[in-house]
């Protein structure tokens, strides 16, 4: 059994997730390779292909024995390869006496052999090869306009196979928003047989119209070959439709809320049955502390008025009581003085 290895480092972790599956992918790489011997032009034709893809290819300089990517066995070190440097697209060169050179361009899919196309370079023209006007080269990773022209590539198997595999290659990542002055080159394929294709790079020169949209020209600056067709393998109708499967959408669905043209967005809202009966009331020590300051309030002023009347009621004993005492004082006095005048 393999060992899973886990990563144990942040980098790690960040390259892992680099190259996990994603909604929307990333652009695709480019993996370039030498196969056993290769002539001085595909040598260029490999050249050539790095220049274009700067920024988004990796290229081997190093031939490559063990690589045989139509023949089974031979595409383990291709996969290794993509697997390292997490490449989705390649391009290999060979050179036979059988077929001279010969490049292989394929796709992978979860870093498998997707999809093959072999084709022959001829009439090759290397960049600079051309003269022209050094403003108007192409910047390094802009956006291309890519022009397939001729009934084949809707009609032929194999150059409709071509088509895919060349739009993927030159296409770079997918955008939503263009500005029209970085669109500064264009690929142009012209099917001349059903069997050859003449690919070409162009620059593209804006002119005055004397409308809001601008005149084209397209000035050649290289490379430009001719791609005869020779072997091509389709991919399996299962890895074809796995491959194709679009992802769901991420964005979950709010449930019961709902968009009108009229009354906007809107929800439901779903609220049981409540029992007041037996719902609690509230704790509130707030409107408790009001209540015992009002009490307390209240008690207060009661044993004051309380207070004030027993004083009064104490007072009018107290006078009462002295007025008594008076009176009998005084009687007690009086008697006594009349007992003194009859003896």
């Amino acid at each position: 059994m393999m060992e899973i290895r886990t990563p144990k480092s942040g980098k790690a972790k960040r390259v892992l997730e680099k190259r996990a599956p994603k909604t929307i992918e990333n652009g695709k790489k480019t993996l370039i390779l030498h196969g056993t011997k290769t002539s001085a032009t595909l040598s260029s034709v490999l050249m050539e292909l790095y220049r274009l893809k700067k920024g988004g290819a990796i290229k081997y300089s190093r031939r490559n024995e063990n690589i045989r990517p139509f023949e089974s066995g031979g595409e383990t070190s291709l996969e290794f390869f993509s697997l390292k440097t997490d490449c989705s697209i390649f391009a290999y060169g060979s050179h036979t006496k059988k077929r001279p050179d010969n490049l292989v361009l394929g796709r992978m899919y979860d870093h498998h052999v997707y999809d093959l196309i072999e084709v022959g370079v001829e009439n090759f023209k290397s960049l600079l090869s051309f003269s022209y006007d050094k403003k108007i080269a192409p910047h390094e990773g802009s956006k291309p306009f890519i022009c397939f022209t001729g009934e084949g590539f809707e009609n032929v198997p194999e150059l409709k196979h071509l088509k895919e595999v060349l739009t993927d290659l030159f296409r770079g990542e997918v955008v939503d928003n263009l500005n029209l002055a970085g669109l500064d080159r264009a690929y142009v394929c012209s099917a001349i047989s059903p069997t050859k294709v003449f690919l070409t790079h162009c620059a593209i020169k804006l002119k005055k119209s004397g409308t809001i949209v601008p005149r084209i020209e397209l000035v050649e600056v290289g490379p430009s070959m001719d791609l005869v067709i020779r072997r091509h393998r389709l991919p399996d109708e299962k890895l074809m439709k796995e491959a194709m499967r679009m992802p769901k959408d991420p964005k979950k669905k709010v449930k019961n809320v709902s968009q009108g043209a009229v009354q906007g967005k809107y929800a439901k809202i779903y609220i049981p049955n409540q029992e007041i009966g037996n719902t609690k009331l509230p704790y509130d020590p707030k409107g408790l502390k009001r209540e015992r300051k009002e009490a307390k309030l209240k008690h207060k002023e009661e044993g004051s008025a309380s207070k004030k009347k027993a004083k009064l009621k104490h007072k009018e004993e107290g006078s009462a009581s002295e007025k008594k005492a008076k009176l009998k004082h005084k009687e007690e006095r009086s008697a006594s003085e009349k007992k003194e005048e009859s003896a």
